[in-house]
């Protein structure tokens, strides 16, 4: 690559179409994935967080050292975050005893001072300015804590408010396209839409994959996690082949 344009390039894709699917496809791999270690192979939630939370590291650290886009690298990153969320959030909700409403509240309050810090360190949270170390660490803890707050927020909707898991992707795929609505057609910024688009496909890949794995009595399909996980990460490399992922410009 030319290096006048590798040094004008952010080390995170363009937000297309084809950056959705997969994000939502690796938030559900990151809920049945999750559960087919911490449940399936019976490790539980506080052992599986360790395993999961140490290979986010080390996906980050290489993230990080990278010296430009690479979509596999990326795109395994963020596979990392949402399997350590999963269990991270269950250990919270669950083992911890704070409960779903507990787990999202804490949560939430971390994201927003993640995203707060970041901003007020670097002066903006444009995923386009990703490209430095230090803005790289706030953009891969910001995500960490959004996608542990997802799957705490989707359990807490698809359980205790009732939902169950068809009427919380319901929900949050309503929500989805109010906030596709609300960037072509309101004034609203383009980065508080990215990170509350990004928020929500988080809940909404946790429902989804509780729907997948979940037995038929408590209104899931009962399908092997090792299958649903095996399908979903096809489908990712699918997805990369098929759309291909280009740096995004870097902002100024």
């Amino acid at each position: 690559m030319n290096k006048t344009l590798e040094e004008s390039l952010s080390k995170v894709p363009q937000v297309t179409l084809g950056f959705w699917l997969i994000k939502i496809a690796a938030t559900t791999l990151g809920e049945t994935g999750g559960d087919a270690v911490s449940m399936s192979l019976q490790l539980g939630y506080l052992l599986s967080t360790g395993i999961f939370a140490v290979i986010f590291a080390v996906a980050v650290l290489t993230q990080i050292r990278a010296r430009q886009f690479h979509p596999v690298l990326y795109w395994t990153t963020i596979i990392a975050t949402t399997t350590v969320g999963t269990t991270l959030a269950d250990f919270a909700d669950r083992s911890l005893g704070i409960g779903y409403a507990g787990g999202t509240a804490l949560l939430l309050s971390l994201l927003l001072l993640s995203l707060f810090v970041w901003h007020r360190t670097l002066g903006t949270v444009d995923v386009a300015s990703v490209s430095s170390p230090k803005s790289e660490m706030f953009y891969w803890l910001t995500i960490m804590f959004s996608q542990t707050l997802g799957t705490a927020l989707g359990d807490w909707t698809a359980d205790t408010a009732g939902l169950g898991y068809s009427g919380g992707a319901l929900l949050f795929g309503a929500l989805l396209l109010a906030l596709v609505a609300a960037y072509y057609w309101t004034r609203l910024s383009h980065t508080l839409l990215f990170w509350a688009a990004f928020i929500l496909t988080r809940p909404l890949g946790a429902v989804v994959g509780d729907f997948l794995d979940k037995p038929v009595s408590a209104g899931g399909m009962a399908l092997s996690r090792y299958a649903a996980s095996a399908t979903l990460l096809a489908f990712i490399a699918l997805s990369l082949a098929l759309f291909r992922q280009r740096a995004a410009a870097r902002a100024h």
